[in-house]
């Protein structure tokens, strides 16, 4: 585990596994799963289904501003440049 990756996981919501940092957000009906992955030093965003079984990946232009705001604001929290989340795969 690096130390972006255990930085990230001192912040509220988010673990650590491995090489990468989660945290999970729900809104209204919407649910996502953020994922932090150092190797790559990229943000990918996955919404998860009502019932928790599926996840996949989606766009960031998918994702609401504020939950984008907060995820940058926690990387910077961090010591984790908050333009990688803007990053495309």
């Amino acid at each position: 585990m690096g130390e972006s990756v255990e930085s990230l996981a001192r912040q509220e919501g988010w673990h650590a596994e491995d090489e990468a940092a989660r945290v999970h957000y729900q809104g209204g009906t919407d649910r996502y799963s953020i994922e932090y992955y150092e190797p790559s030093d990229c943000v990918v965003y996955w919404k998860v289904s009502p019932d928790g079984d599926v996840a996949v990946p989606v766009g960031r232009d998918t994702v609401p501003d504020p939950l984008r705001e907060r995820i940058r604001q926690d990387l910077a929290e961090a010591d984790v440049d908050p333009t990688v989340e803007s990053r495309t795969l």
